[in-house]
């Protein structure tokens, strides 16, 4: 159960946000739910992670392997059941998915560059400083612009386990969805 109450989505100051939300994601999951007790930071949240998941040119199976990954090393189970349904449409295998919890005892099942990208996930979630070793053998495998989108993807899903971690978010929470707007919309 989550540390604090989930916000009101039909508060008339966050409706514009919430029907934004509901349109680009099609619900509003727990999450933002909670996010909506600030409408700037849900808003930057909402912008920040569109660009991180739909704008970026990192291959989806790579970003989603890191984010499964980050759920499993911050012990974030929100986080990991609501990216492994993305994870398997991305490419990733099923026994890939259940692997990320400990991967290198599983490490055949992931190719040179994925293996590279789950250990700078490793360092980056775990030390923040990246070892130089590690990042010289992900650097020929990754253009700079790939590296600069994993390094943020990493970096933004850091930041999502430890909001829900820290609130308690926790997908069986009832939750109360919007009204319908008086147009009609969610």
């Amino acid at each position: 159960m989550a540390r604090i109450a989930y916000a009101d989505p039909d508060r008339p100051e966050t409706r514009p946000l919430v029907d934004r939300i509901v349109r680009e994601r099609g619900s509003v999951l727990h999450l933002y739910a909670m996010l909506l007790h600030s409408a700037p930071v849900a808003e930057g949240w909402l912008r920040y992670l569109t660009a991180i998941r739909h704008e970026c040119a990192l291959p989806g199976k790579l970003r989603e392997m890191v984010i499964m990954r980050i759920a499993h090393l911050n012990a974030a189970p929100y986080e990991a059941a609501q990216h492994a349904p993305i994870a398997l449409k991305e490419g990733l295998s099923q026994d890939q998915v259940e692997a990320l919890v400990d991967w290198r005892a599983q490490s055949a099942l992931f190719d040179a560059t994925e293996q590279a990208v789950l250990a700078y996930c490793d360092a980056m979630t775990q030390h923040v400083h990246v070892p130089e070793g590690v990042f010289e053998a992900l650097r020929p495998r990754l253009e700079p612009r790939l590296l600069v989108e994993l390094t943020a993807t990493i970096g933004a899903y850091n930041m999502v386990s430890r909001f829900l971690e820290a609130l308690g978010i926790d997908a069986a929470d009832p939750l109360a969805q919007p009204k319908a707007a008086p147009d009609g919309k969610a």
